[in-house]
């Protein structure tokens, strides 16, 4: 019988599928828009997030992940329903295999949520792997070898660290410090600093635009427009990168933590081979600027941006539907 199969990089900012011999077919933000009074839900995706903090309020627009995990199980499965359709085409009538990638931190229920939204948004069979294997497999580490690699996966809501040897994980931890952390840092430097009220789309557009991980000489400066907290008027200020770093001091230094308490738990004979290969990262925030170096800086360990870093995970979900007898032994959950 003939079965279409789907990987899914389930993530707290976005969410991106993979559909095998197509490559990566969607690459939505996972926001719903949702009405107050009946429930329904109005917009998914790219259109839901257009309407981030501009919606009267009898439409709310949120994130139903929340720190990597589902936060809010109803609107997960409808957001997932929709990528599932959306990734397949309106005609089709099979009930894809769908593997989707969770935190290495996650709980037994919090898995289980995952597995049941994944079925009761039409698959046929789910499966879940921890999304440092999924980053390793995608950024074409051979993981299956006698050999230590270091897999640090920053992403929206979560980093997670992990050393891979044999086709598993050695040691590891999650934190819920990432891409949203260092957001609600920018806001919150900015409303102290400045008196200046701004949004979440604009604190990630000043992230990407100007934002490094260390001090820079040459700063790139943009023009950043909110609401004045004193008299509440419209006002815009001129924001260069130094100040962006004083603001994601604490943030990048609790990830750095989360990398030296992993290392802290590794066997010294693939301590060995880590510092050999290098530490890889993978994630869209693991592509602000001068992250591998600040990593390298207070690790010692020369640290590694992956190629396509963003789509590490949802291909390495590809690469694993197409081979699961190969990496079963990853598989955390499947029915």
């Amino acid at each position: 019988m003939f079965t279409k199969k789907l990987g899914i990089d389930l993530g707290t900012t976005n969410v991106l599928v993979f559909v095998p011999g197509r490559g990566v077919v969607l690459n939505e933000p996972s926001v719903v828009a949702v009405a107050e009074d009946d429930h329904t839900i109005l917009a998914v995706g790219v259109e839901a997030k257009r309407m981030v903090g501009k919606t009267p309020d009898e439409i709310v627009a949120y994130r139903p992940m929340k720190d990597g995990v589902i936060a809010d199980y109803r609107v997960t499965e409808a957001m997932l329903r929709y990528f599932i359709n959306k990734a397949l085409g309106r005609w089709n009538i099979w009930k894809p295999e769908v593997l989707v990638s969770v935190p290495a931190g996650v709980t037994s229920t919090e898995r289980r949520a995952v597995i049941e939204a994944a079925f009761r948004a039409g698959a046929k069979n789910a499966y879940i792997i921890k999304e440092p294997i999924l980053a390793a497999i995608g950024a074409g580490i051979p993981i299956h070898e006698p050999e230590g690699y270091m897999v640090v996966d920053i992403g929206g809501g979560t980093t997670d660290v992990a050393v891979i040897s044999l086709g598993g994980i050695v040691a590891s931890t999650s934190v819920k410090v990432a891409g949203n952390k260092i957001d609600q840092a920018i806001i919150d430097h900015i409303r102290k600093t400045f008196n200046l009220t701004i949004g979440d789309k604009t604190a990630e557009d000043i992230k990407i635009t100007i934002g490094s991980a260390l001090p820079v000489g040459e700063e790139l400066s943009v023009e950043v427009r909110g609401r004045d907290t004193v008299t509440g008027l419209p006002r815009s200020i001129e924001l260069k990168t130094n100040e962006v770093v004083k603001a994601m001091t604490r943030q990048l230094r609790e990830m750095v933590k989360a990398i030296k308490d992993v290392f802290q738990e590794t066997p010294p004979e693939l301590a060995k081979d880590i510092i050999d290969h290098g530490i890889i990262m993978t994630g869209g925030t693991s592509q602000l600027r001068n992250l591998p170096e600040l990593i390298e800086k207070r690790t010692g360990v020369k640290a590694v941006l992956a190629d396509d870093a963003l789509f590490c995970v949802v291909k390495g979900t590809g690469i694993a539907l197409d081979h699961l007898d190969v990496y079963k032994k990853a598989i955390i959950a499947k029915r």
